[in-house]
């Protein structure tokens, strides 16, 4: 086995995004009380849920600054195309199961996370079980599209889900529901576009059996 010769730096920022991605939702998930046996004084909620967004922020701007430094460093690599699609989604999804934890009341937006993750679950699956049979997946420019919505839309909703967190209920009390409107939108938009690529994938999977 070969190694390939690239500079490791965009191979890097993918699995820092991996781990913020985890490290996260457990965050989000100790501050909606979530996780059996660990609980937090209630003034701790708060710095946990702007430190949650902070890592959310941070972990999706590496999904921008890996693939551009990958292409000005040429340093693409098999590895980094393996590891960078398994980071968008670990932190999809564990911002979408956080936001189910953080969220008290009814959560509104579980139809739409739910639509996303089973969209995931499903591509994933598809890409496991044709692996070694020659059939090509390519990440197609919708899906990267959708991506970047979905990374919009959840982290407007985290942040209407630490609005208290981070004193917007004082500074702006009338920003909340619109804001959270168009993020709700913007997870809709994102959750059909997801559904659209998926479909698309399976499609040209049976094209090319």
């Amino acid at each position: 086995m070969t190694s390939e010769n690239v500079n490791p730096i965009p191979n890097i920022l993918t699995s820092l995004r991996l781990l913020l991605g985890i490290v996260m939702f457990l965050l989000m998930a100790v501050s909606g009380d979530a996780v059996p046996l660990i609980s937090v004084m209630p003034d701790m909620i708060f710095g946990l849920q702007r430190w949650a967004f902070a890592l959310f922020v941070i972990a999706a701007s590496t999904d921008f600054l890996d693939g551009y430094l990958a292409r000005r460093l040429n340093a693409v690599s098999k590895w980094g195309s393996i590891l960078d699609p398994i980071a968008d989604k670990i932190l999809v999804c564990g911002t979408i199961l956080g936001l189910f934890a953080m969220h008290k009341g009814d959560p509104i937006f579980v139809l739409p996370g739910a639509i996303i993750l089973f969209r995931e679950f499903a591509v994933s699956s598809l890409r496991e079980s044709v692996a070694g049979r020659g059939i090509s997946l390519p990440v197609t420019l919708l899906s990267k599209w959708k991506t970047t919505l979905q990374m919009v839309a959840l982290g407007a909703l985290l942040l209407t889900e630490s609005w208290a967190a981070f004193k917007l209920t004082d500074l702006m009390p009338l920003w909340y529901d619109p804001f959270f409107v168009g993020a709700y939108i913007a997870l809709w938009l994102a959750a059909v576009i997801s559904v659209w690529t998926g479909a698309a994938y399976f499609i040209g999977t049976k094209h090319q059996l």
